[in-house]
């Protein structure tokens, strides 16, 4: 049995000569399961959240504190933004499904603006304080080139 997402359908394969009842239980099943896949793959909104904490804590000493850290899908040209004065963080769709320390990085690069709004010697003190700082943002200069977005000093831009 399995089952993957196609869109916006949901497309189940099983074997043929199961009873209806039997189809239904194996589908629920499968469907469970891709929830839970997908949901380890995506995080929510409040994972993130949680996420965004822990990184301050251990790379800020905690004092970048955010008021929201959420997805969204309007950003196709920034992996993550920041409004310093509300204290929202928001990360683009496009970064899920990628690994967890780059995710992490993009976080943590936008709990910094929390501290520091520039990009300046400053800042990048702080960020660098993550251990995978030059590798995430190689992984996301790849995937910038790879897409064709316009890069200014390695980040994408509006």
């Amino acid at each position: 049995m399995t089952a993957r997402r196609d869109g916006d359908k949901t497309v189940v394969m099983m074997p043929a000569g199961l009873s209806a009842a039997e189809e239904q239980e194996w589908i629920a099943t499968v469907l469970e399961r891709l929830a839970r896949r997908e949901q380890r793959r995506h995080p929510s909104d409040d994972v993130l959240f949680d996420r965004a904490r822990e990184l301050s804590t251990r790379y800020l000493d905690g004092r970048a504190a955010p008021l929201s850290v959420r997805w969204v899908s309007n950003q196709r040209s920034r992996w993550g933004s920041c409004t310093p004065d509300d204290g929202s963080i928001r990360l683009s769709i496009q970064l899920r499904g990628m690994p967890g320390w780059v995710v992490d990085y993009v976080l943590l690069h936008e709990l910094t603006h929390l501290l520091e709004p520039g990009h300046g010697p400053s800042f990048w003190k702080l960020v660098n304080r993550y251990p995978k700082t030059e590798r995430a943002r190689g992984y996301l200069e790849g995937v910038a080139a790879t897409a064709g977005l316009p890069l200014t000093d390695g980040e994408p831009v509006a």
